[in-house]
């Protein structure tokens, strides 16, 4: 055998290493994903001993954002990034633009010509989806309303670095390349308003045919009972589509895989499909992190330390600094500024893609691809500290800062019950929490009814939503107490949880049984067997999800508000017949 590494030598010894190094990380509480970069560096050809293909790494990190890209698409629909669009669309142009700005001044300063500086800024404009997602969801804040606003605005990125990558090439002769481009001929005008037309065309037909078409197979595929053609068409659905989209409209593979996902979200099986990705998508994203480890030189860190501070400064300072203040500009909490901001102080895949292009078309030096991984490896290893630096910076900045003190007292009138609904309605009524795909339907099925109900979700757009419906409702974190008593748990009948999270279920359910034990809960459930669990554990009465879902849980609810009707009319009789015995003694 030679001794040059195949794609199995590559992928054995990557995953041995990686894994070892993950395990030891996270033994001295160090996130394991450093040791998935050391691990990349370790195999790198600027190491000696074993070096690895880089090229086969590369390809396998692509598949690895698709995957990653395609599971966002299944958790994220296009309502959710309509919701956070007023923050998420500008704050995300501003802060890649400031970014730009400081990027570009930083290497100017260096002596680069503008075009190299230009390149360069917009390499540390745009953050990890990779990361960005793993940090969220390894603190269980993928689904919040700070989570979705982070998502949304990296979203907004990727589309804005898309729309990047396909006008660089044709721009490359005006930022100094010496390359000669046939498209630099065309107008200006021209090449955007073609780039325009392949992103939305392509946007278009995802939206349009895509939405109906890909949530249909899948649903034929899963009546075949088959499990493993139904993995293989997830899969198929998620790298085909994504190359597809390369090929045909020129947009990016996460791109195409995002929308893939976003569209199947629309069938019921999605759940499944997420599940049935999840291993390949964690392995995958091993994958992308050796693969990001063997592209760095270390050499970068003691020849121009002051040059690797400067890019961090930028990507950790610059970047998280511009993003808190855009947030706090939207008049959004102190801990969403400091999420969001704390999310976006990292590089990551689009970085390296805009570095190779601008290599490749010379309009970026090798030093500059260098740093770029050099920031972009730090900043990923930092980033978890970041998230962590959270709740101390919230106190700190609440000490120092006395407008940061009245804005944190501040309660947001979405979160409270307006005075206006009366205490009859807050009596016996159904607390609905979520008003995604599942709490809309429930949410129709009970008004229908003429059941009072009381809506919270962690979504600011979706509660002002619904009080222009005239629908009572309440903005917060249902695990909150404060929250589920201004719903006025304690005078609740049922609540109904429709929401995929179970683990975030049972804490709301704690929570509210806490506050009223005799609280019905009533919950979705993934299959049978989950459902009866949560029968037996006493959380829930679940019903599985599927189109008789909304049905079921309105009919439990009438059931239990009879029983609630009865009750409080024989408490009222009872109540009758002790006052008309104390007239009679008097």
């Amino acid at each position: 055998m030679s001794h040059s590494f195949s794609l199995i030598s590559t992928l054995a010894i990557g995953f041995a290493i990686a894994w070892a190094l993950g395990f030891l990380m996270e033994r001295i509480k160090v996130p394991a994903l450093v040791g998935y970069l050391l691990a990349g560096i370790i195999i790198s050809p600027a190491t000696p001993g074993f070096v690895g293909d880089v090229n086969i790494a590369s390809e396998l990190s692509e598949i690895g954002v698709m995957l990653l890209m395609f599971g966002v698409g299944l958790h994220f629909s296009m309502s959710d990034l309509i919701r956070v669009k007023n923050i998420a669309v500008p704050g995300a142009i501003l802060q890649m633009g400031l970014a730009t700005c400081l990027g570009a001044v930083l290497a100017h300063f260096w002596g680069w010509p503008w075009g190299q500086s230009i390149v360069f800024g917009m390499c540390l404009s745009c953050a990890s989806t990779v990361v960005l997602l793993k940090g969220l969801e390894s603190r269980g804040i993928l689904e919040s309303g700070d989570g979705q606003i982070a998502v949304g605005w990296l979203v907004v990125e990727d589309i804005m670095t898309v729309l990047i990558l396909v006008l660089l090439p044709p721009l490359a002769s005006l930022l100094g390349s010496p390359l000669q481009n046939t498209e630099a001929s065309l107008p200006l005008w021209q090449i955007i308003g073609i780039t325009l037309a392949q992103v939305f065309g392509f946007i278009i037909l995802m939206l349009v045919v895509g939405k109906r078409l890909l949530p249909w197979l899948l649903r034929q595929v899963a009546k075949t009972g088959s499990r493993e053609l139904f993995t293989l068409s997830v899969l198929v659905f998620a790298i085909g589509i994504a190359y597809g989209a390369a090929q045909i409209f020129h947009v990016s593979f996460a791109l195409g895989a995002f929308f893939s996902g976003m569209v199947m979200r629309e069938s019921r099986y999605s759940h499944r499909a997420a599940m049935e990705s999840l291993p390949l998508r964690d392995a995958f994203a091993v994958i992308f992190f050796v693969g990001v480890g063997m592209m760095f030189d270390p050499k970068v860190l003691y020849e121009q330390p002051l040059h690797v501070l400067a890019v961090l400064a930028i990507i950790i300072l610059g970047k998280g600094l511009v993003a808190f203040g855009l947030v706090l500009l939207f008049r959004y909490t102190l801990h969403t500024a400091l999420t969001v901001a704390a999310a976006l102080a990292q590089i990551g895949e689009f970085s390296f893609i805009l570095a190779a292009l601008g290599l490749q078309l010379k309009i970026l030096p090798q030093e500059g691809m260098s740093l770029v991984l050099a920031g972009a490896i730090i900043s990923i290893a930092l980033n978890p500290f970041a998230f962590a630096t959270i709740g101390p910076a919230r106190d700190f900045i609440k000490k120092r800062w006395a407008f940061a003190r009245r804005m944190d007292a501040r309660i947001d009138p979405m979160s409270l019950m307006p005075d206006s609904v009366g205490s009859d309605i807050l009596h016996g009524h159904v607390v609905l929490v979520g008003y995604g795909e599942k709490g809309k339907i429930i949410l129709d099925e009970l008004l229908q009814r003429h059941l009072s109900v009381v809506v919270v979700d962690d979504h600011h757009a979706v509660v002002e939503e619904l009080r222009e419906k005239k629908v009572n409702s309440i903005y917060g974190d249902a695990t909150d107490p404060a929250i589920l008593i201004q719903a006025h748990i304690h005078e609740a009948a049922i609540l109904v949880l429709a929401i995929d999270n179970e683990i975030l279920c049972r804490k709301i359910v704690e929570t509210a049984k806490i506050l009223r034990p005799t609280i019905e809960t009533v919950m979705p459930a993934e299959n049978e067997e989950d459902a009866k669990a949560l029968k037996a554990d006493g959380v829930a009465q679940a019903f599985v999800p599927d189109e008789l879902l909304a049905q079921a849980i309105v009919q439990f609810s009438m059931s239990r508000f009879g029983k609630e009707s009865e009750d409080q009319k024989i408490r009222e009789e009872e109540a009758e017949e002790q006052k008309a015995i104390e007239r009679g003694a008097l």
